[in-house]
């Protein structure tokens, strides 16, 4: 840093027109004290530090605001796309990221009008074992806390394959999830959706 310190006033003292050896003598004859030079420097080393830090955060914000908008809805797709996949465990992973990713209305309805509540419904009407069934069941219903998205549910069939799914004896949370679905069905006055607790 002390040496880009030096060129940097080596070049501001050439673009001023004084000689080199003008500012040589000057320094030579100067109130300076070694010390304080080395103090000098340092201090710029600092502020050019700061100056470049301060670049590097400007331009990763630029970069994040250009890029992060367009991830959501790729990593939406990609999600949807997982579930076309024949492995249990992709199915699942795909589940899973919906369920993360539907926190509020706008982003439930993105999912229904990407066609993922159709895809979560053949899934859970497809599935061959709890944990698939239980990521199934818990996408839909952080689908269905918005009225929109439980009525496209409701429109997509999800009622009767929820009912035909098979209580676990295993797990608690698949019939819980079960349960709740049910029972969010039943308040938004779907008539079929009467809780099946057998």
């Amino acid at each position: 840093m002390r040496i880009l310190a030096r060129q940097l006033t080596t070049y501001l003292s050439r673009g001023r027109g004084y000689p080199q050896n003008k500012l040589i003598t000057t320094r030579i004859f100067s109130s300076f004290a070694p010390k304080d030079e080395i103090a000098l420097e340092a201090e710029v080393e600092r502020k050019v530090g700061w100056m470049l830090k301060a670049f590097y955060v400007a331009s990763a914000t630029f970069v994040g605001y250009q890029f992060f908008p367009y991830m959501g809805d790729n990593l939406l797709h990609q999600s949807i796309s997982l579930m076309h996949v024949k492995d249990p465990l992709f199915k699942r992973m795909g589940a899973s990221r919906i369920s993360r990713f539907a926190v509020d209305d706008e982003r439930r309805m993105r999912v229904v009008e990407m066609g993922g509540d159709k895809d979560l419904v053949e899934m859970l009407k497809f599935a061959k074992d709890d944990k698939t069934r239980k990521s199934a069941l818990k996408a839909l219903s952080a689908l269905s806390n918005s009225e929109e998205a439980a009525g496209a549910l409701h429109q997509a069939g999800a009622i009767s394959v929820i009912k035909s799914t098979p209580v676990s004896l295993e797990d608690a949370a698949l019939n819980t999830y079960k349960i709740k679905l049910l029972q969010r069905f039943q308040d938004l006055k779907y008539d079929d959706a009467q809780p099946d607790l057998s």
